[in-house]
C-alpha cells in the first residue's frame, strides 16, 4: 500500500511537472505571438450560438502599443489598476481593503489587476470555482514573470471587453466613436474604462449615470496619476507617440 502510494505521489509530481511546463510554454510564447483570440472570446460567442443570436460577431482588431493613444493606456490602468507599473501581478493592498469592507457589510468587491484579467481572459474560462481562481494565480504568476509590463497592458488593450462581441480599444473605438484606437481623446478613453465593469449593459456612446459618475472619477485620477506620463517606465514609447500626437493634433 505505501510503495502504491508513493507511486501515485510520484506520477502525480511528474504530472503537474508537466502541466507546469506546458503552460509555462504557452505563456512565454505570447510574449511574441498576439493572440488569435481569446479564452472569453470563444466563450462569448458559444453563448451566444446557444441562446440563438445568429448575427452575434465577434470585432477584435488588433494593434500594437504605439498604435494606441496613451489616453487609451492610462485609462484603464486609473480605472482598473493603478499600482500596476510597480505591483508583481498582485494587488494585496486593494485584496486587503476589499476583505475589510466586506466584514463591515459591504458587498464583496472584486481586486483584479490588470495581469489577472489578461490571465482569466486569454486563459481561462468565467465563474468563481476555487479551481478556476487557483489557475488564474499560477497563470498570473507566470505572466508577471515572463512578459513585460508593456506586453501585459498592450494585450489587455487589445482582449479587453467593451460591448457584445466588441473586444479591444480599437474595436471599441470605431464602434463607439468613428475612430482609431490612436485618436482616442481622454474623454473617450474614459468613457470606454467606464464600461468595463459591465460591458454587457453600459454603454459608452449613450452613457448612463452611472457612466458619467465614473468618467469623472476615471479623469480626475488620471490627473491625479500624472496623465500618461505616469506609464512611463512601463512603456516608454509613449514619449513620442504623444509627440506624433501634438503634431497631429495641432493647428
Amino acid at each position: 500500500m505505501g510503495r502504491l502510494a508513493g507511486r501515485l505521489a510520484g506520477f502525480l509530481a511528474v504530472l503537474l511537472f508537466v502541466c507546469l511546463l506546458l503552460a509555462s510554454a504557452g505563456v512565454l510564447a505570447l510574449r511574441y505571438i498576439n493572440p488569435p483570440t481569446s479564452a472569453f472570446m470563444l466563450e462569448a460567442s458559444a453563448q451566444a450560438r446557444f441562446a440563438g443570436e445568429r448575427h452575434y460577431h465577434t470585432d477584435y482588431r488588433w494593434r500594437s502599443l504605439a498604435a494606441i493613444s496613451p489616453e487609451a493606456a492610462i485609462a484603464v490602468v486609473a480605472s482598473e489598476d493603478q499600482r500596476f507599473p510597480d505591483n508583481d501581478g498582485f494587488d494585496f493592498d486593494s485584496i486587503r481593503a476589499a476583505v475589510r469592507a466586506h466584514e463591515h457589510g459591504a458587498r464583496l468587491r472584486g481586486a483584479s489587476t490588470i495581469t489577472q484579467q489578461v490571465s482569466k481572459n486569454l486563459f481561462l474560462w468565467s465563474g468563481r470555482s476555487f479551481v478556476r481562481k487557483a489557475l488564474e494565480a499560477g497563470l498570473t504568476v507566470l505572466v508577471d514573470h515572463l512578459w513585460s509590463k508593456q506586453r501585459i497592458l498592450e494585450v489587455y488593450l487589445n482582449i479587453a471587453q467593451f460591448g457584445p462581441g466588441i473586444f479591444g480599444v480599437e474595436a471599441a473605438a470605431h464602434r463607439y466613436f468613428h475612430t482609431s484606437a490612436l485618436h482616442l481623446t481622454r474623454d473617450q478613453a474614459a468613457l470606454l474604462a467606464a464600461v468595463l465593469p459591465d460591458p454587457l449593459r453600459l454603454h459608452p456612446n449613450a452613457p448612463s449615470p452611472y457612466v458619467v459618475a465614473q468618467h469623472d472619477w476615471i479623469v480626475q485620477q488620471i490627473e491625479n496619476l500624472g496623465g500618461p506620463a505616469y506609464l512611463g517606465t512601463v512603456a516608454p514609447r509613449f514619449a513620442p507617440l504623444r509627440a506624433r500626437l501634438a503634431e497631429h493634433h495641432s493647428p
